[in-house]
């Protein structure tokens, strides 16, 4: 599809812009939220300047949406696929514009309650609601990539923890005859590419999320396309990653220096450690097709870190706070985009 043509399209089809807005500016959030959190261990260990680090971020995020959708687009293909809305194309963009909608709402409630939630999770629970509402049923998900989704949260929790404990149990151990003011030098220099890497496969990761549910807004609209069978244009992802640039860039300053500057002391070897194992969690999740929260890979890596001197430093609060963010986005967003599409199902049929 081209770009005159997806124009003519909105033209058609105005819902159609409609959800386009919706995901960009969701985009557009997570740019200016999660983005920042994924390098705010470089902040932490005084490696780089807020200023700095919010403009590698913007530049590696929007490589990372670019690159890897050329690259490998499992992730896209994964949310794409994950729902199915049925034959009639009107109904269809209304639920989807709706599970969007419920995605939003519920990042409001969750925020005003202080409950912990993960975009990436609310998003995929808003559509499956309003796919089991289109439907009537559960006939309408697609269970082998929801398996994937359930992996996913599985495997990055395992994963980043487990690789953020070797890895920096492998440095300290390897490290432990080295002076510490030559090593913290090399350290640091190591945790400006880990804090590149990071941000790449946040863009790399929560952009093919967003890029997939585009591409289900398109499928939807092109008589006798289905899902799985569109490839992603190329304009789509140069717009997808200017889009999360901006959002870096936009919001992130404030929110990385607050942030950075508010974890707990860390070494530059623990940063650099926590990067590379989120960063390389993203990517076998990625190469996989395994949408995760790209703030919960984080979390669970720095806690692997911690856990690798001693268990009693894992902070349990937060393994409680992103259990109870589990249990609660998927039922709760998911009656949202249910209930909300629904009512607009009813309101227009």
């Amino acid at each position: 599809m081209t770009l005159i043509e997806y124009f003519n399209m909105i033209i058609d089809k105005p819902i159609l812009l409609v959800i386009s807005l919706l995901v960009l500016g969701l985009m557009l959030v997570n740019g200016m939220t999660d983005a920042p959190n994924a390098i705010a261990t470089c902040i932490s260990t005084r490696t780089i300047k807020p200023r700095s680090a919010i403009i590698m971020a913007a530049i590696f995020d929007s490589a990372g949406v670019f690159i890897m959708s050329l690259i490998s687009s499992n992730v896209v293909a994964t949310m794409s696929n994950l729902v199915d809305y049925g034959t009639n194309t009107s109904f269809a963009l209304i639920a989807l514009s709706a599970g969007i909608i419920g995605t939003i709402l519920w990042a409001v409630f969750a925020t005003k309650l202080g409950i912990p939630s993960s975009e990436s999770h609310a998003l995929i629970a808003g559509i499956t609601g309003a796919a089991i509402a289109i439907n009537h049923g559960f006939s309408g998900v697609n269970v082998d990539e929801w398996k994937k989704v359930i992996y996913g949260l599985v495997l990055s929790l395992l994963i980043g923890f487990i690789l953020g404990f070797v890895i920096a149990k492998i440095i300290r151990i390897a490290c432990k005859n080295v002076n510490r003011l030559k090593a913290n030098k090399v350290f640091k220099r190591g945790q400006i590419f880990s804090g590149a890497f990071m941000a790449f496969m946040h863009g790399a990761q929560d952009g093919q999320k967003f890029m997939g549910i585009f591409l289900l807004a398109l499928s939807f609209s092109v008589a006798g396309a289905s899902q799985g069978t569109m490839t992603i244009p190329l304009w789509l992802i140069i717009l997808c990653s200017l889009t999360m640039g901006i959002g870096v860039s936009i919001g992130g300053y404030k929110i990385i220096k607050t942030v950075g500057l508010k974890m707990v002391k860390i070494e530059p070897y623990e940063g650099m450690s926590a990067d590379l194992a989120g960063a390389s969690c993203l990517l076998l999740s990625s190469v996989f097709g395994l949408p995760v929260s790209t703030t919960h890979t984080k979390t669970t890596a720095i806690m692997g870190v911690g856990a690798s001197k001693r268990l009693s430093s894992v902070n349990w609060k937060i393994v409680k706070n992103m259990v109870i963010s589990w249990f609660l986005v998927f039922p709760g967003c998911g009656f949202i985009g249910f209930a909300l599409t629904s009512v607009l199902l009813k309101f227009v049929s």
